[in-house]
């Protein structure tokens, strides 16, 4: 942005005294304008946006009317309820229904459900505990190693046999909920669906009869 400085009109006399020139006093900003919306763009397009920390949540697919839901047979089902009450039990309904037996019965407790799925999850933690043990003796600048060993973790929680399906009934709140994600992290729980149904008749009676007591 130039900048034109006038002259006054007029010839000046032999006799008139020379005057000092006076300069401008004003900074031509254009340039660090431009300047600065150049790093603000470099910086935009180089920069990694954090993404939003999210909860893992896995649902089962809709099932059409004529489509039966698959039996669990050794997967462990746990029943949020009122009162921060956790209702489960290993196998599946039918196996309930023969033995007629009372569902176990926890709440969120540290010597509560979190020991429960410690014991539940023992041979993964322990797998995962030996792997972060040695991930520990190594220097940070072996990265090769630190990646098998991490490869070596997450193939771990794959071959994992250890499933959880998790139901409410209509006595559960959303904190519930999210107290029983944070100990499935806790406890290393590799496997667990949110079933998109309320339990089922068998395990309502049993509930039902349990809270009479």
């Amino acid at each position: 942005m130039a900048e034109i400085q006038g002259g006054g009109g007029g010839g000046h006399g032999k006799h008139d005294k020379k005057r000092a020139k006076k300069q401008s006093t004003r900074v031509d900003m254009t340039p660090m304008v431009d300047l600065a919306f150049l790093l603000l763009t470099f910086f935009v397009l180089t920069s990694t946006f954090s993404k939003p920390k999210v909860l893992r949540m896995i649902f089962p697919e809709k099932l059409n009317k004529n489509e039966k839901q698959a039996e669990v047979k050794d997967g462990l089902t746990l029943i949020l309820s009122a009162d921060n009450k956790v209702f489960y039990y290993r196998g599946s309904t039918a196996k309930l229904a023969r033995e007629k037996k009372d569902l176990d019965v926890t709440d969120f407790s540290k010597n509560g459900l979190r020991k429960m799925l410690t014991e539940y999850n023992y041979s993964l933690l322990s797998k995962l505990t030996d792997i972060q043990k040695r991930m520990d003796k190594l220097p940070e600048a072996d990265t090769a190693s630190r990646n098998k060993l991490e490869r070596e973790a997450k193939d771990a929680q794959k071959a994992s046999r250890e499933v959880i399906i998790v139901k409410n009934d209509e006595g559960a709140s959303y904190r519930n909920m999210i107290d029983l994600l944070d100990e499935f992290m806790i406890t290393q729980i590799a496997k667990f669906v949110v079933a998109d149904e309320e339990p089922d008749k068998v395990e309502k009676d049993l509930i039902k009869k349990q809270k009479g007591k």
